[in-house]
């Protein structure tokens, strides 16, 4: 309530501060720094006009464009400005049935997480010696080949555990048998949150509509004839990346990846929407004992491994793994997150983890990055920024419309929509529909669709700055095996429907969804 006392201005002017305090210390503020006293020598700075010679050194040697990209990272990372007055983790999460449902699943957790440690005799952390430390430096390389025994460590959980707990939340404060709304929602999900419906999904995403060109669809030039509508769109296209890269712009690299990233250039314009910076990951690393985190190469094992497209990558994926369970930095995240880092690890100044405990297919959000990023510092930062503002929403209780709860909610409620036949058929044998498209959701579909596939689809998470584009995904490819859907006859059966996703064309599905659908 008290957000809505507060005028346009105090907003505003809360919002500079807090980006201006989070910049004050950073890298870039020094080299900002640094550069405008490196300057004042220069011949054109003139010592009566100082402040706009020193501005436009600045804009011309593209520290400004810098500055702009990191205030735009800020801007998407940072919680919405609230009154000064308001408690902390009112920010993180303004509903407290949430926040208690996030802080029983993190006390489970490490619960477990407790008693696979005591059960194995393996200590969650602790300082490497020097002389291990020089050893696991030379050993950096192949580090994914030589490590403890792991068949006794299981993942700590599996998505189904998730969501049997995001069943189970109710907000007590609301009367269901009031609420003819929810008493006819026939899905598993039982809080009263608000999610986009098909009209507004077509506003939010309207570049997404059928006769925009989008890439990776109809981006061969070669296809087109010289002169033609597609042939013209290619042509822009292009010209606008060459804008956006040259100018180096985070917000209009975000809006062109709307339409799909040219593969060759996916990688740098990723980096760039991300406003990403090479991390030193070694350094990480070097002096905490690996063995404390088993369950990042087991997890490595069960999944990626397993995985025809991402099984080479093993190595590389516990690198960054390992880096990333050891990154002080990710604490940061929990600022707005409304999870909390384990404080019983506490271990060296360090937590473990970096506060985030994997689970069965956490790196599956790795495998797909392995595939644009050779050099393990980029693969690293891309990773550790996709994860801090997107992947962490997947796997923790929010009232956000990105997070998890609100994704679950909507794809259930498109389905129910738009479908009513096919949701109640599945019901009616036993086959929830959230039960089988769950998995794809929690991992962004990572594993299920074919890497191509995938790239394109996080590109409009990224493009759009939000997850909902995989509750739609997940509803469109009910749509498009619904045929199949309405003759089975139990959950086995349509799980057997929907268990291979690798040869779907993602983009035509969620454009059919969205744009074609009768409302």
């Amino acid at each position: 309530g008290k957000q809505g006392m507060m005028d346009e201005g105090t907003v505003l002017s809360l919002s500079i501060a807090q980006i201006v305090q989070r910049l004050k210390g950073s890298h870039l503020h020094s080299q900002i720094e640094r550069q405008a006293k490196d300057c004042l020598h220069r011949p054109e700075i003139k010592l009566e006009s100082l402040k706009e010679d020193v501005r436009s050194f600045l804009k011309t040697s593209g520290w400004e464009k810098k500055l702009q990209n990191a205030i735009y990272r800020e801007l998407h990372i940072q919680l919405p400005p609230s009154h000064p007055t308001a408690p902390l983790e009112h920010l993180k999460e303004p509903l407290a049935y949430m926040r208690k449902a996030q802080a029983s699943w993190e006390k489970r957790i490490l619960k477990s997480l407790n008693s696979m440690s005591t059960e194995l005799g393996v200590p969650l952390a602790r300082k490497r010696p020097g002389a291990e430390q020089k050893e696991l430096t030379n050993k950096w390389n192949e580090m994914g080949t030589d490590e403890p025994d792991l068949s006794r460590f299981r993942p700590v959980y599996a998505p189904k555990d998730f969501l049997e707990v995001l069943i189970s939340l109710r907000n007590p404060n609301h009367d269901s048998c009031e609420d003819v709304s929810a008493r006819s929602h026939w899905g598993l999900i039982q809080v009263p949150l608000n999610v986009r419906d098909i009209p507004q999904l077509r506003q939010a995403y309207a570049e997404l509509n059928l006769s925009s060109g989008q890439l990776g669809i109809d981006d061969l030039a070669h296809v087109h004839p010289v002169g033609s509508r597609l042939f013209l769109h290619s042509c822009l296209f292009s010209i606008a990346f060459c804008v956006v890269v040259v100018g180096q712009d985070s917000a209009a690299a975000q809006q062109y990846s709307r339409r799909g990233c040219p593969t060759g250039l996916r990688a740098d314009l990723w980096a760039l929407i991300l406003n990403s910076t090479n991390q030193l990951m070694q350094k990480v690393v070097l002096c905490h004992k690996i063995c404390e985190n088993p369950l990042l190469p087991q997890d490595v094992k069960l999944t990626a491994s397993n995985d025809d497209y991402y099984f080479v990558f093993e190595d590389f994926l516990y690198q960054v793994l390992l880096c990333f369970s050891r990154d002080t930095a990710v604490l940061e995240h929990f600022k707005y997150n409304s999870a909390t880092p384990p404080k019983s690890y506490l271990h060296a100044g360090i937590f473990i983890f970096s506060g985030v405990i994997p689970f069965h297919g956490f790196s599956m959000y790795v495998a797909p990055l392995c595939f644009l990023y050779n050099e393990p510092s980029k693969l690293y930062s891309v990773f550790r920024e996709m994860y801090i503002r997107y992947f962490f929403r997947l796997h923790s209780i929010s009232s956000s419309f990105s997070g998890i709860v609100s994704l679950c909610l909507q794809f259930e409620r498109l389905l129910q929509t738009h479908l009513p036949q096919l949701f109640y058929h599945l019901r009616q044998i036993g086959a929830q529909p959230l039960r089988i498209a769950f998995k794809w959701m929690v991992r962004a579909f990572s594993g299920y669709l074919s890497t191509d596939q995938l790239l394109l689809l996080w590109d409009r998470i990224l493009g759009y700055d939000s997850l909902e584009v995989v509750a739609v995904l997940a509803a469109a490819v009910f749509a498009f095996r619904a045929e199949n859907l309405m003759e089975v006859t139990s959950l086995a059966s349509a799980e057997a429907v929907l268990a291979d996703l690798s040869t779907l064309k993602v983009i035509p599905l969620i454009q059919i969804f969205l744009f074609a659908t009768a409302i």
